[in-house]
């Protein structure tokens, strides 16, 4: 036993779970692919200037959860706590926005951490699959990004969740919002670190979990009565947009996000199997993110979606993934010619694109066979110098138990012929 473990609050991905993972980011990620996203990889640590600007130096994020450190040389750098100031910034810093073809459609997949208390669905160290529009202020590119998510999550046979959205406005109408939200969380019994959160950034209160503080929100002024004409427009579009295409969603005035960096359209998708950590991915639009780290204005867009927690949703609705045997084709050689003939056999499978894997370490018939059934192979090739002196190897069919000899120069052509 290793004297060594996974640091609190992560965990590790092994066989054979890990293939429900694998699956998961795929399923997430093909919708994106086939609508004109590009994949793109960020480093896992940034400057840290990056994210106290572009996340909010008033968000728990920044002042709590964030990986700070300095390096020997003297940078300040932080673990990546979210994916989209990373993706914009390497758009920016590449120019990506000056080739002429906005927006600029980007997908990621990686790693996040945050210093928080590790519970179920909640991790120091979790995995994400995001998406990025950047450059353009349409609502279609909006409606787009949900209608992908909601077609990700029902490939992987999810049915119990539900889309929240809700528009937080724009710098014309959020401001005269902020100010009456202000006045009536001042009249609140808030504790110290509420009422600074407030004056900074008031609509971070309203996101506060505690019933104590959710009961005086009762009565809070919401911001749908305060959208500018451009605003409501822009949201009705968005939401005649989803709705014709045939997804549904439930409109939240009070839902806002725990990012600074959003405006106008901003949406939650939320799963009621999961207890208190019901949010399985969330998003909306971020038109001031790229000013606010130094660039140009660039109107943008995006999601992120937790691969961790979309598990947890398949396995609190007791949906199992149909994912593809690890291994199809199982090699047992008894002796050296045998060892040599069946190797290159599992090579040549191999390069068809066949599943295939070979009993290594000089087991016996019976241990050999041991390892094929765990592999969960369809088929098993075995063979012995008596089998070899006739030019055949035994073609075991896992299911049916039945076996038959086979030319060994036709192996292959018959195994590729079975598993079509």
């Amino acid at each position: 036993m290793s004297t060594f473990k996974a640091p609190k609050g992560t965990y590790d991905l092994i066989p054979p779970d890990s293939a429900t993972y694998l699956a998961v980011r795929e399923a997430i990620a093909a919708p994106l692919r086939n609508s004109g996203y590009g994949y793109i990889e960020t480093p896992g640590f940034e400057n840290v200037e990056l994210f106290a600007r572009g996340v909010g130096e008033s968000t728990d994020i920044v002042t709590k959860e964030m990986y700070a450190f300095e390096t020997k040389g003297g940078d300040k750098l932080a673990l990546r706590p979210e994916g989209t100031a990373s993706v914009l910034r390497a758009a920016l810093e590449a120019s990506l926005h000056k080739a002429g073809n906005l927006p600029v459609k980007l997908w990621y997949s990686g790693s996040y951490y945050r210093y928080e208390r590790p519970q179920k669905g909640r991790y120091r160290h979790f995995s994400q699959v995001g998406a990025e529009a950047i450059g353009a202020e349409d609502p279609a590119l909006d409606a787009e990004l949900i209608i992908l998510a909601d077609q990700a999550y029902r490939s992987l046979g999810l049915r119990n969740f539900r889309i929240l959205l809700n528009s937080l406005g724009d710098k014309e109408c959020r401001p005269v919002y902020r100010a009456a939200l202000q006045d009536f969380l001042r009249g609140m019994d808030l504790d110290e670190d509420t009422l600074r959160r407030a004056e900074i950034n008031p609509l971070r209160v309203l996101d506060d979990k505690r019933p104590d503080v959710q009961k005086q929100l009762a009565g809070a002024p919401l911001l749908r009565d305060y959208l500018c004409d451009a605003c409501k427009v822009y949201h009705e579009e968005v939401r005649e947009l989803i709705t014709a295409a045939g997804v549904s969603f439930e409109d939240d005035p009070k839902l806002v996000r725990g990012l600074d960096y959003y405006t106008r359209t901003t949406f939650e998708f939320v799963h009621d199997g999961l207890g208190s950590q019901s949010a399985v991915g969330g998003g909306g639009r971020y038109d001031g993110l790229s000013e606010m780290i130094g660039g140009p204005a660039l109107p943008s867009v995006g999601w992120a979606l937790g691969v961790d927690r979309t598990v947890l949703a398949l396995e609190a609705e007791g949906v199992s993934l149909e994912l593809p045997a690890s291994t199809s084709v199982f090699a047992v050689p008894l002796g050296e010619e045998a060892r040599r003939v069946l190797f290159g056999v599992v090579t040549e499978l191999r390069k068809l694109g066949v599943a295939a894997d070979f009993s290594y370490g000089g087991k016996g018939l019976k241990g050999a066979m041991k390892n094929a059934n765990r592999s969960g192979a369809r088929y098993t090739i075995v063979a012995g110098e008596r089998d070899l002196a006739e030019g055949v190897v035994q073609l075991k069919d896992m299911e049916s138990g039945e076996q038959v000899a086979v030319a060994v120069e036709a192996i292959v052509a018959e195994l590729e012929s079975r598993l079509g």
